[in-house]
């Protein structure tokens, strides 16, 4: 009898954990999104992502946990930090999921740190963020920051031994999200020779000219601007003579939106077979997606839902943001358990969020990987063009942020890549038109005579002039000590002091 006794004691404590993780818990889940659905990362093109993972998680992985999710629009400006008062006024959430927009998040973000509530977003991803040792503690990002990208770069030039860059940056003083990508290159090549040349094509015709002046003066070209004007340069660039190897030149192209310039060279214009020339030097940097059996049953069905919500099929894409957050509910529902189990309340929202850092889990696409500073390791592809003839792109580089390597693809060709020694000016000869006399003696006649009438005129002038010299010297100095007050540093900063 005793034996058996013992044998059902020994049985009832391996199943003890088994027993005590089924833990019953109501969660507060607020999420920050604009309704407009000009976003790619709308409230209607999200939502039916995190119900995805909130009936996985209900359903399937820890039935204990009862998510209670409201939507609240952020309109990517003032309105999703008085939505979150608002809504605080009631009932304080215990998970706040978004904004994505940089201004937004960062207000939003600043009072969650202050009420110790956990903020996960697929956005936020300027480089301040990465700064969370104070205002921004408590933000967890699951989609790879512009830092993240930037590394990329960093790589690059390392591996090809590139020493200058010129960044090109169409700054629309709104969003600024080509600023914000900028940002965290600027920040990344600190140790290279930079310049930037930055616009806003709403209100600034774009100069050309200008641009290809600067291009003379270094190695690398990146951009970040509508598609329109990425081609508008690489035609212009191609006209003189830029596209032959000597430059490398790279679009920025993260969201496959229009505002980071498509990687179309066609436009049905005269332009067109020139555009295409110019295109065969111009690579793209995007995301590296990865895909798993489960995703396409989950793109399905998001799309439905998309689709019902009434966004059009060929707009209903799922991109990093529908990814990111789907994948947030799941880090946090995974962090929360695990405390609950080390018996943390759920209050705790700086704890939670330090276990959801420097963990890796599996998300809708593929393995998540998040760094000890709560931001996600990114990985990122490089395209060139292959077909010259018909003008498509592949992927010849990968770049994996979890060890800062590099995988060279199959149509992978480094020439396209090397940089070829630019020719010298040439100084053109000229021809001898002095009559037969020797150039020393036509210099020294011409010297002579300018001489003399210098020195015929010099008392004249000195005595004419002296005052209206002096009087001019103290204009331009004052002019110049002008010139220098109204002198603004227009560089890009390495941090968010712009939130």
């Amino acid at each position: 009898m005793s034996y058996l006794l013992s044998c059902c004691l020994y049985v009832w404590l391996i199943l003890l954990p088994v027993r005590t993780s089924a833990l019953n818990e109501e969660v507060e889940v607020l999420v920050i999104l604009p309704k407009n659905n000009s976003y790619i990362f709308s409230i209607s093109r999200v939502k039916p992502a995190i119900e995805y993972a909130r009936m996985k998680l209900s359903g399937e992985l820890y039935p204990g946990l009862n998510f209670t999710v409201h939507y609240e629009n952020s309109d990517c400006g003032n309105e999703a930090l008085f939505n979150l008062v608002n809504r605080s006024c009631v009932k304080k959430p215990d998970l706040i999921l978004g904004p994505v927009c940089e201004y937004a998040a960062a207000q939003v973000v600043r009072m969650a740190s202050h009420w110790n509530i956990p903020v996960i977003s697929a956005g936020a991803l300027a480089t301040g963020f990465s700064l969370k040792e104070k205002e921004y503690s408590h933000l967890t990002r699951t989609a790879p920051s512009y830092l993240k990208m930037a590394e990329t770069f960093v790589t690059l030039f390392d591996h090809f031994n590139w020493k200058s860059v010129l960044l090109i940056l169409d700054d629309d003083k709104e969003e600024r999200n080509c600023y914000f990508t900028i940002e965290g290159v600027h920040s990344s090549l600190e140790d290279y020779n930079v310049d930037v040349i930055h616009f806003d094509s709403k209100t600034y015709r774009v100069d050309t000219d200008d641009i290809i002046k600067q291009i003379y003066n270094t190695e690398v070209v990146i951009m970040c601007a509508a598609a329109d004007i990425v081609r508008d340069i690489m035609l212009a660039a191609h006209r003189r003579r830029l596209t032959n190897g000597s430059y490398v030149f790279f679009n920025i192209e993260l969201f496959n939106s229009s505002a980071y310039g498509n990687g179309s060279w066609s436009r049905g214009d005269k332009n067109d077979a020139e555009a295409k020339l110019a295109y065969a030097s111009l690579n793209v940097v995007t995301l590296l997606r990865t895909v798993k059996p489960e995703f396409e049953t989950f793109s399905m069905e998001v799309k439905k839902s998309m689709q019902k919500s009434g966004i059009r099929a060929e707009n209903a894409d799922i991109n990093v943001f529908v990814e990111g957050f789907h994948d947030a509910l799941l880090l946090y529902a995974l962090a929360l358990h695990e405390a609950m189990k080390n018996g943390i309340n759920k209050r705790d929202g700086l704890q939670i969020t330090h276990r959801m850092w420097n963990r890796t889990f599996e998300g809708i696409a593929g393995q998540v990987s998040i760094d000890e500073n709560g931001d996600r390791n990114g990985d990122f592809t490089v395209m060139s063009m292959t077909d010259t003839q018909k003008g498509t792109y592949e992927a010849v580089l990968n770049y994996f942020g979890i060890n800062q390597s590099l995988q060279m693809m199959p149509r992978f060709n480094s020439d396209h890549f090397t940089l070829r020694e630019r020719p010298r000016a040439q100084i053109p000869h000229q021809e001898d038109k002095s009559c037969g006399l020797g150039v020393s003696a036509v210099t020294g006649i011409i010297v002579g005579a300018l001489l003399g009438t210098a020195l015929l005129l010099a008392f004249y002038f000195f005595r004419k002039n002296y005052r209206i010299t002096i009087e001019r010297r103290t204009q331009r100095e004052e002019c110049g000590i002008g010139n220098h007050r109204q002198l603004r540093e227009d560089s890009i900063r390495s941090n968010f002091s712009a939130a």
